[in-house]
């Protein structure tokens, strides 16, 4: 398969969403139109995304909403189970190992790790072990992980993550508050709450930059 943007992937996890939506809803067909406006989408962009890996439409008619879904879990390699490790047993670590929302899909946490003897050999409560982190790489082969979630302090993550590559691992999900190094054909995904927050932060100095213009062009 090509190499996608990730933009793209984005874009059809979202679509995919939608369209589990429809499904349950009992929506057999709908049109690029339909699909942007009950989801505040955009038809055109809808369109250029899945004409990238063939044609999906039918003219007069639309997409057939569950063999639109099925076509996209293929593209996005969700037609089959992902198994998860995630190292970091504290508060993150345990809400991501318990996150009720992964029930309902393919990706599956099989094991938490830590360093902690106090921690190492209890279960959360969705019944996931923890194991010591020392055992990182026998554990990723026993359990067949695909993923793994950094849920470390930034002073940690990349000595762990080196481990995580060198035992096989091609996909993580980082949480660590910092710059993190992995090998080309390792895919990093970093999420940072303080980039985020930072984001919107600014947004707030903007908007109100923009208000206070708008008093003094008022001002006589």
């Amino acid at each position: 398969m090509k190499k996608i943007p990730e933009p793209t992937i984005d874009r059809l996890s979202i679509y995919l969403r939608c369209l589990s939506t429809l499904e349950k809803e009992g929506v057999e067909t709908i049109s690029s139109q339909e699909l942007a406006a009950r989801f505040n989408l955009h038809s055109a962009q809808i369109r250029k995304d899945l004409a990238q890996f063939g044609e999906f439409g039918v003219r007069g008619t639309g997409y057939h909403v569950k063999r639109l879904r099925s076509c996209i879990e293929r593209i996005l390699g969700l037609d089959v189970p992902r198994n998860i490790g995630v190292i970091g047993a504290g508060n993150l670590g345990r809400a991501i190992a318990d996150y009720e929302g992964f029930l309902e899909t393919n990706f599956t946490v099989a094991a938490l790790f830590d360093n902690d003897p106090a921690k190492i050999g209890l279960k959360t409560k969705l019944g996931v072990q923890i194991y010591d982190v020392t055992d990182l790489k026998q554990v990723i082969k026993d359990k067949s992980l695909d993923i793994i979630v950094l849920a470390l302090p930034a002073t940690v993550a990349q000595q762990v993550l080196d481990q995580v590559v060198e035992a096989g691992i091609k996909a993580v999900l980082s949480f660590a508050p910092t710059q993190l190094n992995v090998p080309e054909d390792v895919k990093l995904k970093v999420v940072d709450l303080t980039v985020s927050l930072d984001t919107l932060s600014q947004s707030l100095v903007a908007h109100r930059l923009e208000e206070n213009l708008l008093v003094t062009d008022l001002d006589p």
